[in-house]
Formats: structure tokens, sequence, C-alpha cells
């Protein structure tokens, strides 16, 4: 049977209750876009408490993968606290969400305990210079033509685009989009003079002795080229395209990540780390093929979780002139690895989609009703309400969709927590 004609629902009531008797569940979660909206800017992000407290319940089971950041002021650990009546129970308490950060080089448990494994202190030296040269260049470049965009202004869009992450620098230009939206050829020029300021910083960076040091990522992106680099999506009439410019630190990857998560999944249930204590992304293989082999080679499959993997951020779209499909998206990486996975341990891994479309940032959305209609007519393809985000021929099967965005997410989450009970 066709994988479309069973996946790609949009009822989670079978999934919840098969959930629920797993045995060994874990699941790997997004955050921005999946259980809190997308917005322009992440200081005004807010996460709530009952999720945070679902999250606390399913500890063992569960850990976040994420491109943002646990720790700064634009980090996810005081979104925690500010939902909190004291913020103190944090920590107290363990209600911080565990798992990878920064794409993989930020380790963090339920106590708010981090580390960069494997991060250099001539790396996290350079990172730390990024903000101010990224606001500097912001500066300049948006003062003059064709921008021009005067002060006070300016200063308000460049505080709101630069984050100053610890370990992942971003300039997020979620502010110049809807700034420019009527001139939309302004804000592609914008999109290409943030991608070469990027390049130039690899430059300084190999001056330095850190040539093989970072990579940049870009979300959403078009798929990798043929020399393994993101590919920049250009905005259009109906989405941002690419907003985030992240510098980050090689091996950074979600699809590496999962596999030190499961590391340190194997160590809760057994004692010890299949791959080692010190294992971190930055000393993994990158491919999938290779992952694979590693987890083939290092995991007992006696203790190899049914794992399902959440995310919001994929795309699919055909490239103008040559016809060719271009897949990307941040999350889509580990989601496919989680699936490869369930094929060669012969577990019944699912993946959830998030469409948050509804949030502030402009992204490809699902048609609910589209996909309503194959409760009637199974054989029904979904990919006319799929269009940006998969496609037919499309390696990656979606399990399940929440059309309704982080709201109905967090909803179901927090059912599964209630059910499956205290943590162990």
């Amino acid at each position: 049977m066709a994988d479309y004609l069973t996946g790609y629902s949009l009822d989670s009531t079978d999934l919840l209750d098969s959930l629920v008797a797993t045995e060994r569940l874990l699941i790997i979660q997004d955050l921005d876009g999946v259980c809190m909206g997308l917005v322009r800017d992440p200081l005004t992000r807010v996460i709530e408490r009952r999720y945070i407290a679902a999250a606390a319940r399913l500890a063992g089971r569960f850990y976040v993968l994420t491109n943002g950041e646990h720790i700064g002021r634009r980090g996810v650990n005081s979104l925690i606290e500010n939902a909190l009546v004291d913020p103190s129970h944090a920590r107290e308490q363990g209600l911080y969400l565990p798992g990878l950060a920064a794409g993989g080089v930020q380790l963090q448990d339920r106590y708010a305990e981090v580390s960069h494994p494997g991060v250099s202190d001539a790396e996290l030296q350079f990172l730390l210079e990024v903000p101010a040269q990224a606001e500097t260049f912001l500066r300049r470049r948006l003062a003059a033509a064709p921008y021009e965009i005067d002060e006070p202004l300016l200063s308000t869009l460049v505080s709101s685009a630069v984050l100053d992450n610890r370990v992942s620098p971003t300039l997020n230009l979620n502010v110049f989009y809807q700034q420019f939206k009527a001139s939309p050829s302004i804000y592609c020029r914008l999109q290409q003079d943030v991608a070469e300021f990027m390049a130039a910083l690899h430059l300084q960076a190999a001056d330095r002795a850190l040539d093989a040091s970072f990579f940049t990522h870009l979300a959403p992106n078009s798929g990798r080229d043929e020399h393994g680099h993101e590919r920049l999506k250009l905005a259009d009439e109906n989405n941002a395209g690419t907003t985030d410019f992240q510098f980050m630190l090689s091996g950074a990857i979600k699809e590496v990540g999962l596999l030190v998560l499961l590391n340190h999944y194997y160590f809760g249930q057994t004692g010890a780390y299949p791959l080692g204590a010190d294992f971190n992304p930055r000393q993994a293989p990158h491919t999938q093929a290779e992952l694979l082999k590693l987890a083939s080679d290092k995991f007992d499959p006696q203790f190899m979780p049914r794992i399902v993997g959440v995310g919001d951020t994929l795309s699919s779209h055909v490239q103008q002139g040559s016809g060719e499909v271009l897949r990307g998206g941040s999350d889509r990486g580990f989601l496919q690895l989680i699936q490869a996975l369930g094929e060669l341990f012969e577990q019944d891994n699912k993946l959830i989609y998030i469409d948050s479309s509804a949030g502030e940032v402009r992204r490809p959305g699902v048609d609910a009703t589209f996909l309503q209609r194959r409760k009637a007519e199974p054989a029904l393809e979904p990919w006319a309400a799929l269009t940006g985000i998969t496609d037919a021929a499309d390696p990656l099967r979606l399990d399940l969709i929440f059309s309704g965005g982080h709201q109905q997410y967090v909803e179901f989450f927090c059912a599964l927590a209630e059910r499956i009970g205290n943590p162990r």
C-alpha cells in the first residue's frame, strides 16, 4: 500500500492511544513553531506553563532538538522562568527543557546544567564577536540605497534582527520582511546582502585558522548544493523565504544531534553510553548512511525506543527553469533519520508535522479541508494540500499533521503526559 494512503492524518486519537501503550518511547521535538508560536522577535515568545509541566512528567522520554539556544537573553530558559509563578522553581523542580540547542552543540539537562562539548575557546571567542559585526554591517548597509532607513527606526529594526546567541549568533530578517513587504525585490536584495556578509565571516575565521569551525545555517532553505552548502530560499509572493541566517559551529546539525540524544537515552536505560560519554556532534559523521551505520554498530536493538519526531520546518518547491525539486527545511534531516532508524531497527517511529503558518512568519500552510476529504476518499493523494512543504517524490513521509498549529500540539502533548503519568 502506498505510504500516502495511511499517512498525512489529521486525527491524533489513534496515535495518542498507541504512544500511551508504548513501553520504550522517546519524543524528540523542535521548539519554535511547535510548542510556541512563530514570532518576528524572539523576545516576545511565550511558552505555556502546562506544557512545561507536561515535559517534566515525560522526563526520560522527551528531548528538545533546536537551532535556537537554551541560554542568554533570547534563550528558551528565560521563557520557562517567565512562565512560572516563582522562577526559582525551574531549577529546584527540574522544569527546564532537556536536550540539544544550537543545532546540537549546546547540551542541557532538566536543571539547566549547560555544556558545549567539543567547542574550543578560540571558537567561542570568535562567536562572541559576531553580533557586534552584524550590527555594524546592518547599520551601514540599511542606511544606504536602496534601503535608506532613517533613525530611530533603523536602531529598532537592527536591535530586533541581531540575535546575540552564545554559540549560534543569528540575523533574523523577519522585521525587514514586514518593513519591505510592499517592495519584495528590495527584501530579496537584503537576503543576498546578508548571505554575502556571512561569507565574509567565514573568510575572517579562515584568517584565524578556524576555516573548518563554522557553517551558515539558513532557515528555511532549499536543501543543499553540490558542495553541501545550504541554498538560500528567496522570498516570493507567498512566503518570506530564508529569514534566519545562523553562524553555527561545524557539526551542529540536527540529524547528528539525534544520535547524541540517543546516546544519552541509552545511558538512562542501561547506565552506559554506547557511543562514549564524550561523544558530540563535532566528532560524528554527517551523512545519513554513515549515521545509520554508526547506530547499527553501537545501539543495542533491545533498548532502541520508538521515536516520535516533531517539527514544523520543511520545504519543497520546483526550481524555475530546470524543474528540479529542491527540498529543505531545518527539521528535514533529523525527521528523515528518525524515519530511517525506524526501518533499520523495526520500530514504528512516527513523524509529526506542525503547521506553523498562522504565526507572524509567513510560511506555506496545510490545506486541512482537502486532507479532511481523505477520510471519505482514502485514495486521494495529499500533495495538493501540502504545496511548498512536501511532494509526491519526497522520501520523507509525514504520519500526523497538526493543522491547528502549536496550540493543537500542546493539547496533544499535555494529554499524552497526563495519561502516561509520573516520570520513571
